[in-house]
């Protein structure tokens, strides 16, 4: 697996880079035959030093952790023991996805933005008659994305794994695009389009 290893305004030594890479290595060898890459950072906030590792573990599946503590080698433990929190929770069905992944097709290939959220109060309260004419934010960030056909405990997975609050997919069942999301009040919701058209009755 080729780790890269990196440090935003933090001096990393080489014994925590070679601790790194072989606990990592340990990790991935658990769940995957062969896991493809992982980027490693650290940086430092106030007294305190973060760690984000994020896992591509094959085509489209991604892991994440993060960690904070007193000391980068702490900071890093606690980011790999989220990702590995995370595999032992869906040991079983990361090993069958992973060897699954080769027989399916490929991705469809998308972008994904982050836009510049407008300022509080900017805007919210326009003269009587005046149109808006400036309706959609500035892009401040892209990049490329995929969107694949899974079922929808495949999707919730993923969402999981790479510790992120929303996932868009094609329902392997339905052919139709869907997403899956974590709630505020924590549990997951699932968005399906299959019967919109369908006025209530």
């Amino acid at each position: 697996m080729q780790i890269t290893v990196s440090g935003k305004q933090v001096d990393l030594s080489d014994s925590l880079r070679v601790r790194v890479s072989s606990h990592l290595d340990l990790i991935a060898g658990k769940y995957f035959d062969s896991a493809l890459e992982a980027h490693v950072t650290f940086s430092r906030a106030r007294s305190f030093f973060t760690c984000d590792i994020n896992m591509h573990a094959g085509r489209g599946l991604t892991l994440r952790g993060e960690g904070e503590a007193g000391d980068a080698n702490a900071a890093f433990d606690d980011a790999a023991e989220h990702i590995a929190k995370r595999l032992r929770r869906y040991r079983r069905r990361v090993n069958e996805h992973a060897r699954d992944l080769a027989n399916r097709e490929r991705p469809e290939a998308a972008r994904q933005y982050v836009l510049r959220q407008e300022e509080e109060g900017a805007r919210a309260n326009p003269a009587v008659g005046e149109v808006l004419t400036e309706t959609y934010a500035t892009v401040i960030a892209e990049a490329p994305a995929e969107i694949s056909r899974l079922s929808v405990g495949e999707a919730v997975m993923r969402m999981d794994l790479a510790d992120v609050a929303v996932m868009m997919f094609r329902n392997s069942a339905t052919r139709e695009l869907n997403v899956v999301y974590r709630r505020s009040d924590g549990n997951i919701g699932w968005i399906d389009p299959q019967h919109a058209g369908i006025p209530a009755e």
